[in-house]
């Protein structure tokens, strides 16, 4: 979720994996699809069973026609500042991990920036992510570290792994 033209996405296909990657701007998938083909990871060159899934959709809005094994989102979630848009994406999360997968997420700290890219952020700790999952998901373990970004700026994250019940 939040896929960008993140490197996560080549290093997956490149261990055989099946990856679907979502992005609410299609300009970030474009990206991606040049940042794969540079890798030798075009993925009109994949084979159909392998090639990605490029999706551009809204995290609140979507229905994945697949189950998935693991949902990553990596600084998504803090940008839902409000309730219903949270509760929206618990809900896709929830019809699209498969029972006994996995979401693995990470948003700002507690002591995490207030905003990014001048929009407002929510920070989030292990209690808030139960608030907001709980009902589907159960919390596997959590932890806080620290981005420096390109800029050394730090930015407290909290990471969490949570199973689909």
């Amino acid at each position: 979720m939040g896929a960008g033209a993140s490197v996560l996405v080549g290093a997956l296909l490149a261990q055989g994996l099946r990856v679907t990657a979502i992005d609410i701007a299609d300009a970030a998938l474009v990206a991606l699809s040049g940042q794969l083909a540079k890798r030798s990871l075009d993925p009109q060159a994949i084979d159909d069973d392998h090639r990605p899934r490029l999706i551009v959709a809204d995290v609140r809005t979507i229905r994945l026609d697949h189950e998935v094994d693991v949902w990553h989102d990596r600084a998504v979630f803090h940008f839902l500042i409000d309730d219903d848009d949270r509760r929206a994406y618990a809900e896709s999360a929830a019809a699209a991990v498969r029972p006994g997968g996995h979401l693995v997420i990470a948003a700002f700290a507690p002591n995490g920036p207030a905003s990014c890219s001048s929009l407002p952020v929510m920070r989030h700790d292990a209690a808030s992510f139960m608030a907001a999952f709980g009902a589907s998901f159960e919390l596997v373990e959590s932890f806080e570290r620290t981005h420096v970004t390109p800029w050394s700026s730090d930015q407290p994250f909290i990471h969490a792994v949570l199973r689909r019940r």
